[in-house]
């Protein structure tokens, strides 16, 4: 039986290479999208078996916010994000938000093809090594930040100082060692750079 897909993807040149290498006749490409808007419409309208969904959309929503939106329809296809981005909290966020499954874009077009099939069949889809990171993840979950801390955050990582960051965000200097202070306790690291550094590598900012 032919598995019907719709590819999101914001490159256009991506989106033709994976319709050249999927549509098989066990795999058909019944549509494509550039944005996760224009996918959760598609799906809506084509309902497809499973939606191929990259990670970053440029603007508007991300492919982890498309993936909720998508898995929200009645009836819900199978959401399978393809992207070039690895790490635990982008895979988490999509796991967490409905996603079949997490493939990287340098995997052989066959374990596309496999991949797709077997989120039709509602089994995830991960690499083994994905597989691992996803479970210890879930036993540690990582820190919640709230969404001002993720702004102070990502000011830090610029290299801005206390008083750059107050005057960024209207708030006193006083106000930004409060959450400079949460943000090292939630991240249990005892410095500004070391907190930058676990932010990035767990893809918090």
């Amino acid at each position: 039986m032919t598995t019907t897909v719709l590819l999101v993807d914001d490159h256009p040149v991506v989106r033709s290479g994976l319709r050249a290498v999927l549509d098989t006749g066990e795999v058909q490409v019944v549509g494509e999208a550039a944005t996760g808007e224009e996918a959760v419409a598609l799906a809506g309208h084509l309902r497809p078996d499973v939606v191929l969904c990259d990670l970053r959309l440029g603007d508007g929503i991300d492919g982890i916010q498309t993936t909720a939106a998508l898995r929200a329809l009645d009836p819900a296809p199978a959401v399978l994000i393809l992207t070039t981005f690895d790490r635990d909290a982008e895979i988490l966020g999509a796991i967490e938000a409905g996603a079949a499954g997490y493939l990287l874009k340098d995997v052989a077009p066959e374990a596309i093809i496999e991949g797709i099939q077997r989120a039709a069949r509602d089994d995830v889809v991960l690499a083994p090594e994905l597989a691992a990171r996803v479970l210890k993840g879930m036993r540690n979950p990582l820190p919640r930040l709230t969404e001002r801390e993720v702004e102070v955050l990502q000011l830090m990582s610029t290299g801005a100082a206390n008083k750059e960051i107050a005057r960024t965000l209207f708030v006193t200097e006083a106000t930004v060692k409060s959450h400079i202070g949460h943000i090292l306790t939630k991240l249990d690291v005892d410095s500004r750079s070391r907190a930058i550094h676990v932010a990035r590598e767990t893809g918090l900012i």
